[in-house]
């Protein structure tokens, strides 16, 4: 069990790095075709991820409470979109496709806002997959490692994007390319970290576990509504975002079926 444990809570930042490692491979900078539908795509990922793997599960395992079983599913819900709208507000940050910064004044290099965006929303990705690992290892309450193994795979596979989309337009800025890589790496090292937190945490208040469990889903949307969903639509009008947006969702709904 802490073989499985271990390699899904590393499985997100590895489809981190190798996405950051696009930096030695691809000459010129992703164009913002390409960026739009890695977006898009992360996005459908997502929100597939918090509907079927964070909100289902959490109104499943309040059942007892009769016609209140969606309460703590919309309780944790607005907690987390809360909680992102907080930090939003605390950190300094610099979304893609942008040059206004977010968050308080700070004098920081663009280069380090642009890391500290992706790094704010990778809290709720490894969140995420932290709440859903402490409810397979406490075994009742119905989520399985094949669950488990589904939300970190799908995660993993929107955060090859997201590396590719922190580090080639740092690289194309004129940052070395092993400097580049670095920073792609360092936004994706939060995600593992905030999974062991939420499993400490959830080990010592597993009752609150459908709470915790619509948290990460609260702030996972807070993210795409905010985020994601404008960097993929932003500029000349284009489907390309809301197409990838739903080969994004169709590719975490299979996962969730066939391995969940």
């Amino acid at each position: 069990m802490v073989r499985n444990v271990l390699a899904e809570l590393l499985l997100p930042f590895l489809g981190t790095s190798l996405g950051a490692g696009c930096v030695f491979f691809i000459k010129s900078g992703l164009n913002r075709a390409v960026q739009r539908s890695l977006t898009g795509f992360a996005a459908g990922v997502m929100v597939a991820a918090s509907v079927w793997s964070l909100l289902v599960p959490a109104m499943e395992q309040s059942a007892d409470m009769g016609r209140l079983a969606f309460l703590p599913a919309v309780t944790g819900f607005w907690l987390g979109i809360l909680f992102l709208l907080v930090l939003d507000r605390a950190i300094p940050h610099l979304h893609q496709g942008t040059n206004q910064p977010e968050g308080p004044h700070a004098r920081l290099k663009r280069t380090t806002m642009l890391v500290l965006a992706v790094t704010l929303h990778n809290i709720p990705e490894g969140m995420a997959v932290g709440v859903v690992l402490a409810g397979w290892i406490s075994g009742n309450s119905g989520i399985t490692a094949a669950g488990t193994l589904a939300l970190s795979l799908g995660i993993a596979l929107q955060n090859f994007p997201e590396g590719a989309i922190i580090s080639m337009p740092l690289r194309a800025e004129g940052t070395g390319k092993g400097r580049a890589f670095l920073y792609g790496v360092l936004s994706g090292v939060v995600e593992p970290l905030a999974a062991m937190l939420t499993i400490l945490a959830a080990g010592f208040i597993l009752p609150a576990l459908p709470y915790l469990l619509s948290f990460a889903a609260g702030a996972m949307i807070y993210v795409v509504v905010e985020e994601l969903i404008p960097e993929a639509s932003v500029g000349e009008h284009s489907n390309l975002g809301t197409l990838f947006f739903a080969a994004g969702f169709a590719v975490m709904l299979a996962l969730e079926v066939a391995l969940g």
